[in-house]
C-alpha cells in the first residue's frame, strides 16, 4: 500500500513531539495552529493510525507515533545532510556524548584525528541521551559507558575499561582517604545524573542507600561539594569535571566501566569506521584494556 505521506506531514509531527504543544509546534513551524491539526490529521489518515493522544490539557504521542517520530526525525537529517554534502562536500562526522567523552584523553584524540584527516572535521555534542541521538540521524556516533538496548539497531564496540570513583565533598572526612569502598557511602544520600547513572546496581539488594536524581552534571557537582550527597562516576569525570569543592577517590571493590562507542548499523556518515579504528588505536596505547 502506497501512502502519500509528504515531507510537511513529517515536519508536522517532529515538531509536535518536540515541543509537546500544538502552540508550540505550530510557533516553530510558523503556520497557524488549525493548519497545524489539519496537517496532523491528514497525516494519521494517510498513515492509518493515530499518532497523538489529545485532550483539553494534554498531548502526548502514542506508541506508533513515537516510532515514526524518530524515523521522522532521521530520514529530515538525512535529506538536510544529503542537501548539504551536495553543495558543499562531505560534512563534519558528529560525535556525541552524555558526560565525559574520554576525560583526558579527549583532546588528544581530536588533534590526532586533525592531523590524520585534515579533510574529515569531526564536530563533538553533548546529548543527554547519546542513543536517542543515534537514532534521530542528530549524531553518527556516540562514546556511551552504558549497553545500548537490545535491538536498538546500533553497533557497539567495546574501547577500553576505566575505574569507577567516589564523589565525595572536599570537607567529608572521607575526603582525607586515598580510597574507599561501597560501605563507606551506604549511610550517606547517593546522587546519581539523569543523563548517565551507571551507579544503580552497585550495592546488594536490601543494602542500598537512599538515592535521588538531578538533571544534569552541573547539578550533580553541586550538590556533592554543598554536602547534601555524595556520588559515583567513571574515572573520566574528574578530568572532565574538576570542583573545587569535590574530591573523586577511586572505588576499591567495584568493577569498572566498559567505554564504547555506538553508531547506526548503516553509518551515516563514511568516516565512521576509520573514527572507531583511530579510538581503537589511541585507547589501546594509552589506557589499560
Amino acid at each position: 500500500m502506497v501512502m502519500n505521506v509528504e515531507l510537511r506531514h513529517l515536519r508536522a509531527l517532529t515538531a509536535i513531539g518536540d515541543e509537546g504543544t500544538i502552540t508550540g509546534a505550530a510557533a516553530v513551524l510558523h503556520i497557524s495552529q488549525p493548519a497545524l491539526s489539519r496537517t496532523l490529521e491528514q497525516l494519521e489518515s494517510r498513515v492509518g493510525v493515530r499518532l497523538v493522544e489529545r485532550t483539553t490539557r494534554t498531548l502526548s504521542l502514542t506508541d506508533a507515533g513515537q516510532r515514526l517520530y524518530e524515523r521522522a526525525h532521521l530520514i529530515l537529517r538525512q535529506l538536510d545532510d544529503a542537501l548539504t554534502e551536495a553543495a558543499a562536500g562531505v560534512r563534519p562526522l558528529r560525535i556525541g556524548f552524555a558526560w565525559a567523552a574520554l576525560g583526558d584523553l579527549t583532546v588528544p584524540l581530536l588533534r590526532t584525528w586533525r592531523e590524520t584527516h585534515p579533510g574529515t572535521p569531526v564536530q563533538v555534542y553533548r546529548r543527554d541521551d547519546p542513543e536517542v541521538a543515534l537514532r534521530r540521524g542528530e549524531i553518527d556516533a556516540a562514546l556511551v559507558r552504558t549497553a545500548p538496548a537490545p535491538g536498538a539497531g546500533l553497533e557497539v564496540r567495546s574501547l577500553y575499561r576505566e575505574r569507577r570513583m567516589a564523589a565525595v565533598p572536599d570537607s567529608d572526612p572521607l575526603a582525607a582517604r586515598p580510597s574507599l569502598r561501597l560501605t563507606d557511602l551506604a549511610d550517606r544520600p547517593v546522587v546519581l545524573c539523569a543523563t548517565a547513572a551507571t551507579t544503580a546496581e552497585l550495592w546488594p539488594e536490601g543494602r542500598r542507600p537512599r538515592t535521588f536524581e538531578v538533571a544534569n552534571v552541573d547539578e550533580w557537582l553541586t550538590v556533592i561539594a554543598t554536602g547534601e550527597a555524595v556520588g559515583v562516576t567513571a574515572e573520566a569525570t574528574q578530568q572532565s569535571h574538576p570542583h573545587p569543592g569535590v574530591r573523586y577517590l577511586p572505588l576499591a571493590d567495584v568493577p569498572p566501566v566498559t567505554v564504547r562507542m555506538a553508531w547506526p548499523r548503516t553509518p551515516t556518515h563514511p568516516a565512521t569506521l576509520a573514527f572507531l579504528g583511530h579510538l581503537q588505536s589511541m585507547t589501546s596505547a594509552h589506557l589499560p584494556a
